[in-house]
């Protein structure tokens, strides 16, 4: 599928979604993230992992200071602020990339917007603080809105729908809605469908075959499978891992590559990502494949 194209505007320029695949990067400033849980965690450690995310291709950085891995406890909010607040602000001052502020605290985006960041992207779309919706429109940033059953701590305890599709569309629809009249305005929402954020194996493929089924909401759609469980299970059932657990494992970033390249042709305007050097060459050719026929 050819993903319809949008123009994102952000304070650092406007970003070309749909022909050419946006990669967002991942850097975690946390100590316990599922994959690469304390090797950033320092300050200069972060920044020197920045700037190899942006030499290798990445078009936005995603920033986080609190683990959403499954069964993960939340943190204070002055613990989320020390972490991240100091690397936005260096990073803003020196680089001309946008950065994203991954948290579902109202004050943390707040403050993190003020620091130099240019998105937000809340897991929760808006619901676990009231007061996000609110920092989003005052500022104008960019937000994504992602499904999630439940919340971290919980959302892998028996993961179950009637009509996966369906329920997800129905929800993402809602938070889109709910986002206009708290006064975003719909040229700055992107959709998430959450894959790994209380999905079973199963859950999860069907979401990226079927990616294009929240075309209609008429957003960017954002899809982020890097080294997620199910990968890890895929191969581990397959025998190419003696480790399910193994994150950080190269079939596992092969798998990865695998699942945002089907993500990419399934409608995906934008896949955040640990590998980005990787997924840049995979994406090279994904888009290549989708705009042939144009």
């Amino acid at each position: 599928m050819n993903p319809k194209p949008y123009n994102l505007e952000t304070k650092n320029g406007v970003l070309a979604l749909g022909s050419s695949t946006c990669i967002m990067g991942i850097l975690n400033v946390t100590p316990d993230s599922f994959s690469d849980g304390g090797r950033y965690f320092s300050l200069d450690a972060a920044l020197e992992r920045a700037r190899q995310l942006i030499a290798d291709g990445a078009d936005i950085l995603d920033i986080g200071g609190e683990s959403s891995r499954p069964f993960s406890e939340p943190v204070s909010e002055a613990e989320e602020l020390r972490r991240v607040i100091p690397v936005i602000e260096h990073l803003a001052r020196n680089l001309d990339v946008p950065i994203s502020i991954d948290t579902t605290k109202a004050s943390v985006a707040k403050q993190a917007l003020a620091a130099g960041a240019a998105m937000i992207n809340d897991i929760s779309a808006l619901r676990f603080d009231p007061d996000m919706a609110g920092v989003a429109a005052d500022t104008g940033a960019p937000v994504v809105l992602m499904h999630m059953l439940g919340s971290p701590k919980d959302m892998q305890v028996d993961p179950s729908y009637d009509d996966l599709m369906g329920e997800i569309h129905w929800f993402l629809e809602r938070a889109v809605l709910d986002a206009e009249e708290a006064g975003i305005s719909r040229t700055k929402i992107i959709i998430d469908p959450g894959i790994g954020f209380g999905k079973t194996v199963s859950h999860n493929l069907e979401l990226i075959h079927r990616l294009d089924r929240f075309s209609d909401l008429d957003v960017p759609i954002l899809a982020g499978p890097s080294r997620k469980a199910f990968i890890r299970k895929l191969l581990a059932g397959k025998n190419q891992l003696d480790n399910e657990a193994d994150a950080s494992h190269d079939a596992v970033e092969t798998g990865t590559v695998a699942a945002v390249c089907a993500s990419i042709l399934s409608g995906a305007h934008i896949v955040r990502v640990h590998d980005v050097a990787r997924t840049r060459a995979a994406a090279t050719i994904a888009d290549a494949v989708k705009n042939a026929q144009q």
